[in-house]
């Protein structure tokens, strides 16, 4: 058996990216100067950083699609299953029907809050002892060798991949390649980030929530105007 590999952190790549500010800029200019918008083509769009800033604010999002991210993702299966709850997107995961899955698992880190408190909608998480860190880690670790022992024992024996992954737990690692516009990953953000000051709080996750924060930086960077707009407006997706 391939010796197994436990991680706590998550991969997020910008693979490519046609997305910019002024992307922003001759979508929304096209409503009014029809094709003298194409001389927007390639400007400077900090001279219109209070059209992305009203665009935002008033939620005209159409313009913002206008653009598009592909990030590679690794990740444990369950923040996938949080991902593809999110519709404006697409994605392309690696398959456990055509490659036998590697023994690469998920656990908590020591800073990761493990209880627990109050009540659906209105809870919050708070850090455990260690001794609920030990039992934790070492529960996850000796069911994840066990049942990737059997994953082994399936495959020799013959058994078809599409079915002896059905052992596998959510906490393996995937790998999946998933492209959005800025509309889209604005929704996104404002869903699956904790943030002071937004608009409508969110309790996301915080696994999904990792990947948000490095797909986050890579947005502010692409895009600095729209990321300031959507900051200033709350976090809330135009």
């Amino acid at each position: 058996m391939s010796e197994a590999i436990f991680r706590s952190d998550m991969t997020v790549e910008l693979v490519k990216a046609s997305a910019s500010d002024a992307d922003v800029i001759w979508a929304a200019r096209v409503s009014t100067a029809g094709e003298q918008s194409l001389e927007e083509v390639g400007e400077d769009p900090a001279r219109s950083a209070g059209l992305i800033n009203y665009l935002a604010r008033e939620r005209h999002g159409s313009p913002f699609e206008h653009t598009s991210m592909t990030f590679f993702v690794s990740a444990p299966i369950f923040v996938f299953r949080e991902f593809m709850r999110h519709r404006i997107a697409s994605y392309n995961e690696e398959s456990g029907r055509y490659r036998e899955l590697q023994p690469v698992f998920y656990v908590p880190a020591p800073e990761r809050k493990l209880v627990q408190i109050g009540k659906t909608g209105a809870y919050e998480f708070i850090d455990g002892t260690q001794e609920q860190y030990e039992i934790t880690t070492k529960a996850m670790k000796e069911s994840y060798l066990f049942v990737y022992e059997r994953y082994q024992k399936m495959l020799e024996a013959g058994v078809a991949r599409e079915v002896a992954r059905a052992v596998l737990p959510v906490a393996l690692y995937s790998s999946m390649y998933v492209t959005m516009n800025a509309r889209a990953l604005m929704n996104f953000l404002s869903l699956r980030t904790a943030r002071a000051g937004s608009h409508f709080p969110s309790y996301p996750q915080r696994e999904i929530e990792m990947v948000a924060e490095k797909m986050e930086e890579h947005f502010a960077r692409l895009m600095p105007l729209t990321y300031g707009a959507f900051e200033k407006s709350g976090r809330i997706a135009p």
